[in-house]
């Protein structure tokens, strides 16, 4: 019963959400094999471009250090927040989830170039929640039973909660930056006056990724419910 369910809430995950989380997994699998080592995966300019080990760019998104609580708690994060993304704004949007996907890793691939940082998937998962945060804000967050405040708050108590565990916050920093600026080119600056729609996504990945309709068995998880767990439990204001 129990591999029954298991299996099909990992079908009814969206696709990219689906991809990328079970990705994550493989390699941290992988590594606690020693299949691979994480000094095969890690972001380092120099294999990347001079000795063209491209696959550092995709792989140091992947590993999130060996399985534990660290691990365990980046990866809730990282299904709750990219599956809400990807069944709430993003729904029928494939395309422009798997855009915001590229140019986030791009520009953080770019600024990964100036920190010292050698993986990069956990600022990519404050990424989304910055994003999911922010196209949320009236949704009420309860951390731990702690805290109580509003979505936008949530990347910044995770970082405070990174810093209480003695983590760099350059990581959150990161996320919550890069994920500001897909935010502002994509919801804010196009309402501006004399504004515009700056990203727009290539009509490959339109044709790649976007079907005609929606499947009518899909499954979606609720934008407005990111709780389930102590942590990041919440609800709209007024509800």
């Amino acid at each position: 019963m129990a591999y029954h369910t298991i299996r099909q809430e990992y079908l009814q995950m969206p696709p990219v959400t689906r991809a990328y989380t079970t990705a994550c997994v493989l390699t941290t699998a992988a590594v606690q094999l020693e299949l691979i080592t994480p000094f095969q995966l890690y972001f380092n300019p120099e294999l990347i471009f001079k000795h063209f080990q491209v696959w550092r760019l995709i792989t140091n998104y992947l590993f999130f250090g060996a399985a534990g609580f660290n691990f365990l708690f980046n990866m809730i994060f990282l299904y709750r927040y990219c599956r809400m993304l990807e069944e709430g704004s993003f729904r029928g949007r494939t395309a422009d989830f798997v855009f915001m996907f590229l140019f986030g890793g791009l520009l953080m691939t770019l600024f990964g170039l100036f920190v010292n940082l050698v993986f990069l998937g956990q600022a990519f998962t404050i990424m989304l929640v910055y994003i999911w945060s922010r196209r949320n804000p009236y949704v009420r967050m309860n951390f731990f039973g702690l805290l109580i405040f509003q979505a936008p708050f949530l990347p910044w108590v995770l970082m405070g909660f990174s810093l209480l565990l003695g983590n760099s916050i350059i990581v959150d920093l990161l996320g919550i930056a890069v994920g500001h600026i897909y935010f502002f080119l994509e919801d804010i600056f196009p309402n501006q006056p004399g504004g515009g729609r700056l990203l727009k996504t290539p009509s490959i990945l339109k044709a790649m990724f976007d079907t005609p309709e929606d499947d009518p068995n899909y499954n979606p998880l609720p934008e407005e419910r990111p709780g389930g767990f102590a942590w990041g439990e919440g609800q709209r204001l007024g509800g």
